[in-house]
């Protein structure tokens, strides 16, 4: 895969939530991209690290998180390929959380300077990059609610509603079906319940005939049932339609 096949990851992602246009295109294909391959569970940026660059998943399944007193982790979102997970860094100069893999992944590093240059050079571009970050915001405080105020449930099921439009945007689900390559831990950790917990509750979710979950492998039998389940409506993820 060469470097245009790397960036066109981003340009779909950025296409599921704004319109570019050829120009618009050829600006961020023109990126320049140094690629890494990490193994699963590798920090790519740690908290306190300060860093010149942002990081675009290419493949695989990222998480934000940080680490409480105890030990435990706390996962604060998880990112796919075509994100740009810290977009902050361009602003704020010191990591205040963990960015790491779930699972193997490849990761490009886009120079901060060259993402500046792009965004005085393209305000389109930079509107889009704006929106991007908007809408993390707007999944993060869907997240708060989720582990503030609904049931274990009503999380697992908004959770994998989220996780397979998010999936179905970029072109990685049909919908019903998509992989889902994390552990019970793992979705324990993302959605601020113990482990037993999430195992009660996914298998209620298929004793309900509502999902299917096989080796990582997750369809969707009732997708209706499973949206007012989880209450879930996907307008905070602001996708074109």
């Amino acid at each position: 895969m060469d470097k245009r096949e790397h960036l066109e990851k981003l340009v779909r992602k950025l296409e599921t939530i704004t319109s570019l246009s050829e120009e618009e295109r050829g600006l961020l294909l023109a990126l320049p991209v140094s690629v890494r391959p990490f193994d699963a569970y590798q920090d790519i940026v740690s908290e306190g690290e300060r860093t010149k660059q942002c990081c675009l998943v290419i493949e695989g399944l990222v998480c934000r998180y940080k680490i409480v007193g105890s030990g435990e982790r706390q996962i604060l979102s998880l990112h796919i390929p075509g994100d740009i997970p810290d977009l902050h860094s361009l602003d704020i100069e010191e990591m205040d959380h963990s960015l790491g893999t779930l699972t193997a992944a490849t990761v490009g590093f886009i120079p901060h300077d060259a993402v500046r240059r792009i965004t005085r050079a393209s305000y389109r571009v930079s509107e889009a990059f704006w929106r991007e970050a908007l809408i993390d915001a707007s999944i993060f405080r869907e997240w708060m609610v989720g582990i503030g105020r609904r049931s274990a449930p009503s999380r697992i099921a908004h959770f994998l509603c989220e996780f397979i439009t998010k999936m179905k945007a970029i072109g990685l689900s049909d919908g019903h079906t998509c992989n889902l390559p994390m552990t019970q831990p793992e979705i324990a950790d993302a959605l601020g319940l113990s482990t037993v917990h999430i195992n009660k509750k996914l298998r209620e979710l298929r004793q309900a005939k509502l999902v299917r979950i096989r080796a990582n492998r997750i369809t969707v039998l009732d997708w209706d049932r499973l949206c007012e389940l989880g209450e879930f409506d996907a307008r905070y993820l602001h996708l074109r339609k």
